[in-house]
């Protein structure tokens, strides 16, 4: 048991694992183990969504791919009843196209794009800054190339029910693309 406790008290003082999660999720291997804050400023715990698949995207007002909020949200009220959840991260790394404030964003989301689906603050996806909930996605799911850097606006992160990562897809995929993937992970 002392040996146990020397290693894991040598995993915190590493950074493997934080004190937050000592007592919770030593594995830290699910989004469960991340604490975020809504749009409204408020911060939830992402093991709210406990037992839900869940899609988590980076979002932008500005973009090219910005269309998808239709899809995203058409996607979400063919299954919300059915344990699914989107989550949106408005992110301003890519050519500045998430410049508003959080109003801002709000206001355009649900007047342009009817979107009911749950949005939080702006954050980064990569570099030092990165939300730690990125850089725990990108290191579970790295994607293509050599890089697990997020490359543009929308891309995806599709969770099962566990919490765990199952698969990411590139900002250009559609979210109807998903559907299937989605279905297949609330049988």
């Amino acid at each position: 048991m002392r040996k146990f406790i020397a290693l894991a008290g040598a995993a915190v003082a590493a950074g493997f694992i934080t004190t937050s999660t000592w007592g919770t999720n030593m594995a830290q291997d699910t989004v469960y183990q991340f604490k975020e804050k809504t749009l409204d400023g408020k911060p939830i715990q992402l093991d709210h969504y406990k037992g839900k698949v869940l899609l988590i995207v980076n979002v932008a007002s500005m973009c090219g791919n910005t269309p998808q909020y239709a899809g995203l949200e058409d996607l979400y009220k063919k299954y919300k009843g059915k344990g699914f959840e989107i989550l949106g991260f408005p992110c301003n790394q890519f050519g500045s196209q998430e410049p508003g404030t959080a109003e801002q964003i709000k206001t355009f989301c649900t007047t342009k794009y009817n979107v009911t689906f749950p949005l939080f603050t702006k954050i980064e996806v990569n570099g030092d800054n990165a939300d730690p909930l990125y850089k725990f996605l990108k290191a579970e799911q790295p994607g293509t190339g050599s890089k697990p850097d997020i490359g543009w606006n929308f891309a995806k992160f599709l969770i099962g029910k566990d919490g765990k990562p199952v698969k990411r897809y590139d900002p250009s995929f559609k979210p109807d693309g998903i559907d299937p993937d989605v279905a297949s992970l609330l049988k």
